[in-house]
């Protein structure tokens, strides 16, 4: 059986790259406790690059672009999870779980469950029917 791989949401993304984050610590510990490899979802990487331009310093913006070249962060494409993404979607468009959550569950699905999330509003409920486990 293949290890979980942990894939990461914008909330856990940003808190690690945001050394004033509460949760700052906590993720970063999370990460430390299993090295990888962490998956980013094609799906959230615009919404991490504009939460990290916006509220954050360009040495952050640097940080993560880094971890991206050099292979510490792994970009998942998932060409393949639009089927997942849009059931998902419409199955919880009263949450709302948007495309960008969709495609963060639909990746974590295909490679073992493992989210990095701090949003538990949404990836909770979605817990609760799928085969994912947010962490920590």
């Amino acid at each position: 059986m293949e290890p979980a791989l942990i894939t990461l949401d914008t909330s856990g993304l940003f808190a690690l790259l945001n050394r004033l984050d509460k949760d700052h610590e906590r993720v970063k510990d999370a990460l430390y406790e299993d090295r990888g490899p962490y998956l980013v979802p094609a799906g959230i990487l615009s919404e991490c690059a504009y939460m990290i331009e916006t509220r954050l310093r360009v040495e952050a913006l640097e940080s993560f672009l880094h971890d991206m070249d050099s292979g510490g962060f792994t970009l998942d494409c998932g060409e393949k999870d639009f089927p997942r993404v849009r059931e998902l979607v419409r199955r919880y468009e009263d949450l709302p779980l948007g495309f960008a959550d969709a495609s963060v569950i639909s990746c974590a699905e295909r490679n073992g469950g493992k989210v990095l999330t701090l949003d538990l509003r949404h990836f909770g409920v979605v817990a609760g029917e799928s085969k994912i486990f947010p962490v920590p």
